[in-house]
């Protein structure tokens, strides 16, 4: 296993490194730092412009149009990296880290900037999404297993550091309580702000990939490392139960960069998955070749699957 997760770890230590023109000031931002940056404001802006569409589409006109500003922009996007972070610092005892640096803050504004700047950005499709499924999962892989764990595993409180259901639930709310937030109060819609339900509490919001896959990758990563005595002693329990021998020493935790990168090829598999879910009917009206062998590819797979059935019975 850890021979065919080798290339995502070598990937993993070559895009964490620092890179320049940040190195020249000290600063230790690196190459995923960079990429996450620009496709979380690059996903933003797709997202307030496809808003806008769907609003002056809808026929309300542009009367409720409220103009753009950078300001606005910025805030949305502060609030989508921290707004969860804002929500369990307190109940950990811990100050959000935008309150012990201002780098971060002060480079997602500089790369919102630039961002803005650009005379467009092309929309969400399933030729732009699915490459960059494969990007999400390493981006978000770091932060549910190197960013997220320690704020509990190291917290000063015994209760904190110990509890799997603490780690759980600050993964969960620290992943999703940036966008929550940002939808709750309507940042991203071109009308001024008012309360809205977020996606996250409509029907069906429970299953969207980005809300459960936090705490699973997490509890996986915890898992596989013993993070917690809690996850070591439940990693014996399932090895018993598949039929693993188990020394009195127990299972072995597993390399951390291992584990991460076990997590990464999961959450590509989610992404991706959720990518040929929600542009499928692009897929089938699309007149290109690839849209054409698409179709014929599902119509000859249900023609099999139905000759297969009828030959069971």
């Amino acid at each position: 296993m850890s021979i065919l997760l080798a290339p995502i770890v070598g990937i993993f230590q070559l895009s964490l490194q620092p890179v320049a023109p940040f190195t020249w000031f000290g600063l230790s931002l690196s190459t995923l730092d960079v990429v996450a940056a620009f496709r979380l404001c690059i996903v933003l802006r797709q997202i307030k412009e496809a808003l806008y569409r769907q609003h002056v589409s809808s026929g309300k006109g542009l009367a409720a149009v409220e103009s753009r500003a950078f300001a606005r922009d910025l805030t949305t996007t502060l609030t989508v990296v921290y707004g969860g972070e804002v929500m369990t610092s307190p109940l950990l005892g811990a100050p959000p880290s935008f309150m012990l640096s201002g780098v971060v803050p002060v480079f997602y504004g500089a790369v919102q900037a630039i961002v803005e700047m650009l005379p467009s950005v092309p929309a969400m499709s399933f030729q732009t999404e699915l490459p960059l499924s494969f990007v999400d999962g390493f981006t978000r892989a770091f932060l549910l297993c190197n960013l997220i764990p320690p704020v509990v595993t190291a917290n000063a409180m015994p209760a904190i550091a110990m509890s799997p259901w603490t780690l759980l639930v600050t993964s969960f709310a620290t992943a999703n309580g940036g966008f929550f937030l940002t939808n709750l109060f309507s940042f991203m819609n071109p009308t001024p702000l008012a309360l809205q339900t977020p996606p996250e509490l409509q029907p069906y919001g429970w299953t969207a990939t980005d809300l459960w896959c936090a705490p699973l990758i997490t509890g996986l990563y915890a898992l596989l490392t013993h993070a917690q005595p809690f996850w070591a002693d439940l990693h014996n329990v399932l090895a018993g139960m598949l039929g693993a021998s188990v020394s009195a020493k127990g299972i072995e935790a597993v390399d951390p960069e291992t584990a991460r990168a076990l997590c990464t090829v999961v959450l590509m598999g989610l992404f991706v998955t959720r990518t040929v879910k929600n542009f499928a009917p692009e897929l089938l009206k699309a007149k290109g070749e690839f849209g054409i062998g698409f179709s014929w590819f599902l119509c000859a797979h249900t023609f099999f699957r139905r000759e297969t059935q009828d030959a069971m019975r």
